[in-house]
């Protein structure tokens, strides 16, 4: 068996009835279309597995690699848990247009209809045009009688935050959280394996066939956090040369590494993969063995979890987001 190394994949892209052309123009998406609105950078989603390409591995799915490299591959403590499926899906996001207001389940709701996992996210704002929006949770005390009154009144954008956005703004999304993506931003979002989206409302958009999407009301209605909190916004201070800390859940956490300079990182404590996600700038990602693998902005890499000392070394500078399990 060969040693593993650290893994690109085919992006997966997907046209979106409010998607544009920033995965091609921002992040060098060179087969995205003017509509494409999502591009599913590392999925163990049934229907959607990612596909290698770079290496000895190039044209194996995540699931194959799972299954012959188990707790080298994802982490032991990982393997445990999740087995054969991989827990995180990985995606770029370009909204052109609004994206629904909708919710996700949790774990034992999703479960207990859906037979899946459910659905924690985050997002973290690449790009964001002057102005740009996107909604998190409700801008004031809430019930589920008044949400169901605003909603069949068409009022129920009265009761929720919006928020005016930035570049490296950071908002985390628990299942159960009333969320949208507004139009003209590119996020990059880390989510748990769950495909699952309520749809709450959709500004009464028609498709190319004259048709409203499908809503969600009542299965939404059962599994909508209606607490309010006064900031929904990730607060933190970024740190040059090592890691800071985004966001740290039992799913998944997420550091912000900006650098101008070479840094050592040992993640065997983890006992989990890591996922680095271009931001800004080039790398390259440097291995004891001397292997060197480059990442760019756009791109995404998985190393394994048997590789868990290495040096990231910037041209120049560079952003990255590192992910992982702890």
């Amino acid at each position: 068996m060969n040693q593993l190394h650290p893994l690109k994949f085919e992006p997966i892209l997907m046209d979106k009835i409010w998607g544009g052309n920033k995965l091609n123009t921002l992040l060098n998406k060179e087969n995205a279309t003017d509509k494409a609105g999502e591009s599913w950078e590392l999925s163990g989603v049934e229907g959607n597995i990612s596909v290698v390409s770079n290496g000895f591995l190039a044209g194996n799915n995540l699931d194959e690699l799972i299954k012959e490299y188990k707790g080298e591959l994802i982490g032991q403590k990982v393997f445990e848990v999740f087995g054969t499926e991989f827990p995180l899906l990985i995606k770029y996001i370009d909204a052109c247009d609004d994206l629904s207001i909708q919710v996700h389940p949790n774990d034992k709701q999703a479960a207990d209809r859906h037979n899946s996992f459910g659905k924690t996210e985050m997002w973290y704002v690449l790009q964001a045009d002057e102005g740009a929006q996107l909604i998190s949770g409700f801008n004031q005390k809430v019930d589920k009688e008044m949400y169901l009154k605003k909603l069949s009144e068409n009022k129920i954008l009265d009761l929720l935050n919006n928020e005016t956005i930035k570049a490296g703004d950071v908002y985390f999304i628990p299942a159960g959280r009333i969320h949208a993506i507004g139009k003209g931003c590119v996020i990059a979002e880390i989510q748990q394996t769950s495909d699952i989206t309520y749809r709450v409302y959709d500004y009464d958009r028609k498709d190319n066939d004259g048709n409203t999407r499908m809503l969600h009301t009542e299965e939404a209605v059962e599994v909508i956090d209606y607490d309010y909190s006064e900031n929904y916004k990730t607060k933190y201070t970024s740190s040059i040369n090592q890691p800071t800390e985004l966001v740290d859940c039992k799913y998944f956490t997420t550091n912000l590494l900006e650098i101008d300079d070479n840094i050592e990182l040992d993640m065997s404590s983890n006992d989990s993969f890591t996922i680095y996600m271009g931001i800004e700038g080039e790398a390259e990602i440097v291995l004891s063995n001397n292997d060197i693998t480059t990442i760019r902005k756009g791109e995404t890499i998985l190393i394994p979890a048997v590789l868990s000392k290495y040096q990231i070394s910037p041209k120049g500078s560079a952003k990255l987001l590192e992910v992982y399990i702890k």
